[in-house]
């Protein structure tokens, strides 16, 4: 999961960048930024590859943490405990994405 959601960051860059520019250069651009956005079935698209994107960041970096942690302690480099880390850090970027994406999707 940890490659998959480098992989996918790295396929989606090209978005990530056109979001960044389009949201800085102007007070225009970022209205038409957010009115992409909101305009029907072409801004759900674009909010649930936005969702996807947050989640691969979200994974990508607790993975990433989890990594680390398990180069630091030995003790964590065990199958119980690797695959139990495993399992906090899936839910962990689920959970932190379903937040998120209600705030994307406007519930809050």
């Amino acid at each position: 999961m940890h490659r998959a959601s480098g992989v996918l960051m790295l396929l989606l860059l090209p978005l990530i960048i056109w979001m960044f520019d389009t949201s800085v250069s102007s007070e225009i651009s970022f209205a038409r930024f957010r009115a992409a956005f909101n305009t029907g079935a072409s801004g759900v698209l674009l909010k649930l590859v936005a969702l996807a994107l947050i989640w691969a960041y979200l994974h990508h970096f607790t993975a990433g943490l989890r990594h680390l942690w398990m180069d630091v302690s030995h003790a964590a480099v065990s199958k119980q405990r690797g695959a139990l880390t495993a399992k906090v850090t899936l839910v962990i970027s689920l959970v932190l994405t379903v937040i998120l994406g209600a705030k994307l999707f406007g519930l809050y």
